[in-house]
């Protein structure tokens, strides 16, 4: 938990978004809150004076928000901290409406595909939208009777709408990663590290790059790669890992990663979320 005060948290989407939830479970209800529509816009806040931003990384069910790793690229900001939310899908629609009304079902791409087993099992069209809260908001201004939106039960709760359905994601343990950006950190309580480096388009130059951290002791929590703009079937790749940029066996580890690198990014140290009860 960063300390509190009168401070602005830049976070996407609308008020009762998951990304608001983690927010407020990172932060507390100290700070200013604000919805952004559109991801670039949460970097541009931070970078033009906003104190923090929360933006999803990572999904367990549907996988990595690919924007997220190509914003963090573009970015002069700093992974601070990060944050877990465990996501739970409600059927969510307006007052007076019921199951047998509903044709089409509106939110966030990632959230559709988590509910594609009980969608398709009711034979809904799905249509993506920018946000899960914000499809909420946007069924209930336009009075929409036959639709209804995938969002929390927060989102109802704020939006004063009907719940028709809950935990409607096809796996029950599903969970979100959120990352906290800053323009510098402000802590030391530093245990993972995330990444960023380019491979040389040769043989063996992944392995090289990514033996660089099993020789020194580092172990690795998690590898994306995203493809370059402009240079087809080659990629940049992100790795998050065990432990601080100050510690000396990931000093040697990223020396060594620059000798065989194109590039490399240091996205930021930070404290790691409480690990998840796998059980």
């Amino acid at each position: 938990m960063l300390m509190a005060g009168r401070l602005k948290i830049a976070y996407y989407g609308e008020e009762g978004s998951y990304s608001e939830q983690a927010a407020i479970k990172h932060f507390g209800n100290s700070y200013v809150f604000q919805g952004y529509r559109f991801l670039p816009e949460i970097f541009d806040a931070v970078k033009n004076g906003t104190a923090y931003g929360i933006v999803p990384i990572e999904n367990s069910t549907e996988g990595p928000v690919t924007q997220t790793y190509d914003l963090l690229l573009e970015s002069d900001l700093t992974i601070v901290g990060e944050e877990v939310v465990k996501i739970d899908h409600c059927l969510i629609a307006n007052p007076g409406i019921g199951m047998k009304d509903i044709r089409t079902v509106y939110s966030h791409p990632q959230a559709l595909g988590q509910c594609r087993s009980y969608i398709e099992k009711h034979g809904f069209n799905s249509i993506p939208f920018y946000d899960t809260a914000g499809s909420v908001k946007m069924i209930k201004e336009k009075k929409l009777k036959d639709s209804a939106a995938v969002a929390s039960s927060m989102a109802a709760s704020v939006y004063k709408m009907k719940v028709l359905a809950k935990s409607i994601q096809s796996n029950k343990r599903n969970f979100t990663r959120f990352i906290v950006m800053a323009k510098k950190s402000k802590t030391t309580e530093w245990n993972k590290t995330s990444i960023a480096f380019g491979s040389r388009h040769r043989a063996g130059s992944l392995f090289h790059a990514l033996n660089c951290f099993a020789k020194n002791g580092i172990n690795l929590l998690y590898i994306e790669s995203r493809p370059i703009i402009g240079r087809p079937w080659e990629y940049n790749f992100y790795i998050d890992c065990e432990g601080s940029i100050k510690d000396k066996k990931l000093s040697a580890a990223i020396k060594e990663l620059r000798k065989d690198a194109t590039f490399v990014k240091i996205l930021g140290s930070y404290k790691s979320a409480r690990r998840l009860n796998r059980s």
